[in-house]
């Protein structure tokens, strides 16, 4: 009997830990912030219930788009090398093939009007700062024409049919001009030293960020940086829940794993203890009936 009092007496020690003080601990070091936001609802300066002629957003692209973005979809190379790009604009312009699946509506049609904005780098940007993003706004245009681009950037998507596959593409659209990923290989367009003078630090390798940040971080992070992490230099990137989703999968697939053996492994592990504890206990009651 006086195990089993032990034993009441560690559980709620357990308990008392686990559900009262570290939840407090937690919420002191990580404060709630809102949910991602998904519909991007503060961008508001193009009417994106319009639809979109993506023949006539062909002809705008070529006009504005190409003489710094590849569409390698389309037909349209890199203009130059990332180096001599990323020399030129501090970033290697993205390519634009998959951002018609890859970012939500509202947040690229409200990028292309303004896009320092549509990022929520006014910080960075301000107009006392000296400082031009890369990427001229296009608030010239009108709400119709700007759908219209939208509108041919979803109609060029590629046809990924391999999930792995569509997982690391998307990673490589809206992570890879700035973030290396050296578990799979990969390394950012934009050389190191032309990304640190441009943002100001080089950003992370992402290879173990799933473990070392979370997944639940992660969510909010990308969503919009501002929240979490007040100034800091990385971009609202506007990728749609799904996109998004794909992202984590794939620094998951890259930095985790192990993450379902380790898990199933975890269960055995568990019902091994269980079993020991109950023998153990069973083999205590023998040697030491006749003290008891």
């Amino acid at each position: 009997m006086k195990e089993f009092k032990i034993l009441a007496v560690i559980m709620a020690l357990v308990g008392i830990t686990y559900y009262g003080i570290e939840p407090y601990a937690h919420s002191v070091m990580h404060p709630e912030v809102a949910e991602a936001d998904f519909t991007f609802k503060d961008l508001k300066n193009v009417d994106t219930s319009l639809a979109g002629n993506a023949e006539n957003g062909k002809v705008l692209v070529e006009a504005n788009c190409i003489a710094c973005h590849a569409i390698e979809a389309a037909g349209y190379p890199a203009v130059m090398p990332n180096a001599d790009a990323a020399a030129s604009y501090g970033v290697v312009p993205p390519d634009l093939s998959h951002a018609g699946r890859v970012y939500d509506k509202n947040y690229l049609a409200n990028f292309i009007f303004d896009p320092v904005s549509a990022m929520h780098l006014q910080h960075k940007y301000a107009p006392d700062s000296g400082k031009a993003f890369p990427m001229p706004s296009y608030n010239w245009m009108s709400a119709q024409d700007i759908m219209d681009i939208v509108a041919y950037f979803q109609s060029i998507v590629p046809k990924i049919t391999e999930y792995k596959a569509q997982h690391k593409a998307t990673f490589e659209t809206a992570c890879g001009r700035c973030h290396n990923m050296k578990y799979a290989g990969l390394e950012a367009t934009t050389p190191a030293d032309v990304i640190k003078e441009h943002m100001g630090a080089t950003p992370p390798d992402l290879s173990q960020y799933i473990k070392s940040r979370g997944e639940h971080y992660l969510h909010s992070f990308i969503n919009d940086p501002q929240v979490l992490l007040k100034g800091t230099s990385m971009p609202r990137v506007g990728l749609t829940e799904e996109a998004q989703k794909e992202v984590i999968a794939y620094m998951e697939e890259i930095g985790d794993s192990k993450k379902a053996e380790r898990e199933t492994l975890g269960l055995w592990v568990m019902a091994y203890m269980v079993v020991f504890a109950f023998l153990a206990y069973m083999w205590k009651r023998k040697i030491w009936k006749e003290v008891h």
